[in-house]
């Protein structure tokens, strides 16, 4: 895997204006990753989102099943969304953002008061995902990956 310099809370403070500013309507997806397998990355120039496996050729529905996990609270989760401009602040290339461990960066403020729970998004020309009560937030592997400051950064109020 990629090794990715962990930026500072300092630093990542630095772009909050940046991150603010994000649209609030509408926005391009920026980057669409598919993640094959464990610690497996595929950058996409298109991809097709299946309303009962999420994003085709993604491993989140075998994964899922392998750990006994086919609850509606777990279906429910089969696309996650990040902030392409807060990923953007994480790391320099697509290769090391799709480590972050989302399908879909867009540029949009993805924020609670902005989009909350049952709101839609139009992907692409057919597709609609609604955004649902369980965040998707950086776990042990964000960490690893980006670092303790990034992870409270994302996870907090500001990020």
């Amino acid at each position: 895997m990629t090794a990715v310099t962990h930026r500072t809370t300092d630093e990542l403070e630095q772009h909050l204006p940046h991150l603010r500013d994000a649209p609030r309507d509408e926005g391009p997806l920026a980057l669409l990753v598919r993640r094959p397998g464990a610690r497996e990355r595929e950058v996409l120039a298109e991809g097709e989102l299946h309303p009962d496996h999420g994003l085709v050729g993604d491993d989140w529905a075998a994964r899922g099943r392998r750990r006994g996990r086919t609850t509606a609270s777990y279906l429910a989760r089969s696309i996650t969304l990040m902030s392409h401009r807060m990923v953007s602040l994480l790391g320099d290339t697509d290769a090391e953002r799709a480590l972050a461990g989302d399908q879909l960066y867009v540029d949009l403020d993805l924020s609670v008061e902005n989009l909350p729970a049952g709101s839609r998004l139009a992907i692409g020309d057919e597709a609609v995902v609604e955004l649902t009560r369980y965040p998707h937030t950086g776990c042990a592997k964000f960490v690893e990956r980006f670092g303790d400051d990034a992870a409270r950064f994302v996870n907090g109020d500001e990020g």
